[in-house]
């Protein structure tokens, strides 16, 4: 099921609603939860677009770039974390902010989403004031790394990380990564030498609110490790602490 975009408080100007320009697209397959979404979102001013499958989630993002994306991990024939790997493996999407919505709260679970890149995870059932404090804290963070300041480009070794463009070279070929992995990958190389906790590294890349373990701060290292190549070498492990940037 596709629905057109809805928007609120059209008598709203954009500097007394800074949401009404900020789209959202929910894929969920359960229309109770669905509609409370929508009309939690569209309250808030938000444009709303919804898709009641994965492969209709999909068709939407081709013709119409949300600002997030609300992914429910159990849907119909293509589930959550497929769409997810999907979206955050194309060029043109990977950058799109996700948070994926389940009833699954398992260590295992969590990792996984966050691995194929999800922004943050909220289990079921949730306070729609816990989702839109969610919500706000990845759109900031959004907004943080468009800053001028975070525009300059870090040259660690073999890495190049262009923040402004939201680009990264090893030996001058493009390395795709993932919005999480990025961030992460920028947050280190900013401070070549500097110790970062896994608890820093999760309060910076995810403002505290995701449902982030070391566990799962462990595995977005490896991933990145593996994607970098040779570039990886220079994220160090720091046993019992944390993570650095080799000066």
């Amino acid at each position: 099921m596709l629905t057109a975009p809805r928007t609120t408080r059209d008598t709203m100007n954009a500097d007394q609603n800074p949401t009404q320009d900020v789209s959202i697209l929910i894929v969920e397959d359960e229309q109770d939860l669905l509609e409370l979404l929508r009309y939690n979102l569209d309250r808030e001013g938000y444009q709303v677009t919804t898709a009641a499958s994965g492969e209709d989630g999909l068709k939407l993002v081709r013709t119409q770039r949300p600002d997030l994306i609300l992914l429910d991990l159990m849907l119909p024939q293509m589930d959550g974390l497929e769409v997810c790997r999907t979206l955050k493996t194309r060029q043109t999407t990977a950058a799109i902010p996700v948070i994926m919505l389940t009833a699954k709260g398992e260590e295992a679970d969590i990792v996984r989403g966050l691995e194929l890149g999800a922004d943050d995870y909220v289990t079921k059932p949730f306070s729609p004031r816990v989702l839109m404090a969610r919500i706000n804290a990845v759109l900031r963070r959004r907004e943080t790394e468009g800053a001028p300041d975070a525009g300059r480009v870090i040259e660690a070794g073999s890495v190049s990380i262009d923040r402004d463009r939201h680009e990264v070279r090893v030996h001058g070929e493009t390395v795709l990564l993932t919005a999480t992995e990025f961030k992460l990958l920028a947050l280190l190389a900013s401070k070549p030498g500097r110790v970062f906790t896994r608890q820093q590294i999760i309060e910076s890349i995810h403002d505290g609110f995701a449902a982030v373990t070391d566990r799962s701060v462990d595995v977005q290292v490896v991933a990145l490790r593996k994607k970098l190549g040779d570039g990886g070498q220079a994220i160090e492990t720091v046993r019992g602490v944390g993570y650095r940037f080799r000066e």
